[in-house]
């Protein structure tokens, strides 16, 4: 599948299927991202939320996989910077699934859905900088400070849209992913995956990726070494990613 003809190839990110433009809004595209994105689990009831959507790069990842099967699917991707929803747009527009994703300007928090279908999927590289954070960019800082989405406001308002069967699935430093554990435990959920990301065999772990559900039986654990003894990319990271970057 090739992507529709695109004039926005400056100030962005070009994948195998998609262009991500990202020079409007403060989430640049990141590992961190692509890694979520790669990872989560595809939904068996194929309604997905994407939170803090910003460039819309998890929304279109997301796409590209669902879109493997010809099986309707729905993905709402919401932002609260004007900027980012309206980057967001323009990335999804020249794609083949701008049909399937609709990208609105809303806050989460006091967004309503209450009489909308459940999502089997919601998705969030959520924000985890520490209040008395000093920014010198207001954009970024809205996107990544934890104050505009506090982590247990996060977890009970996704408890309101997800699915019963549905998956919630974020990144977060170790630090940070453990006391969101905590959060998460306290507030009814459980971990159904878990993969640690290493930069390299002997380093610290870096990012936690993690899928939360309402009842699992066991959680599956996992690693990811993004870079091998030759500090070329390892063969599990390649693997993961291969179906978006050029390079493999």
């Amino acid at each position: 599948m090739t992507s529709i003809s695109s004039p926005l190839r400056r100030g962005g990110f070009t994948f195998k299927q998609f262009f991500v433009g990202h020079d409007r809004c403060g989430m640049k595209v990141s590992t961190d991202g692509v890694l979520l994105g790669a990872w989560a689990p595809l939904p068996a009831i194929r309604r997905v939320l994407d939170i803090g959507t910003g460039s819309g790069l998890l929304a279109l990842m997301l796409a590209q996989r669902l879109s493997l099967e010809d099986t309707p699917f729905e993905i709402d991707a919401i932002d609260i910077d004007n900027l980012a929803v309206e980057q967001a747009i323009d990335n999804c527009t020249y794609t083949p699934w701008r049909a399937s994703i609709r990208v609105e300007q809303q806050d989460f928090l006091t967004w309503d859905r209450s009489s909308s279908p459940k999502y089997g999927l919601v998705i969030c590289n959520p924000p985890y900088f520490e209040q008395g954070k000093d920014y010198r960019d207001v954009q970024r800082e809205k996107a990544r400070d934890s104050r505009t989405l506090g982590h247990r406001d996060l977890l009970r308002q996704v408890a309101e849209v997800i699915a019963d069967n549905g998956f919630f699935s974020l990144i977060l430093p170790q630090q940070e992913a453990q006391r969101f554990e905590e959060l998460a435990h306290q507030e009814g959920w459980m971990l159904h995956q878990q993969c640690e990301v290493r930069e390299r065999i002997n380093t610290p772990v870096k990012r936690v990726l993690m899928t939360w559900c309402r009842h699992t039986l066991r959680c599956q654990r996992g690693q990811l070494i993004i870079r091998d003894p030759q500090d070329d990319y390892s063969a599990d990271f390649k693997s993961l990613t291969q179906q978006f970057y050029l390079a493999f």
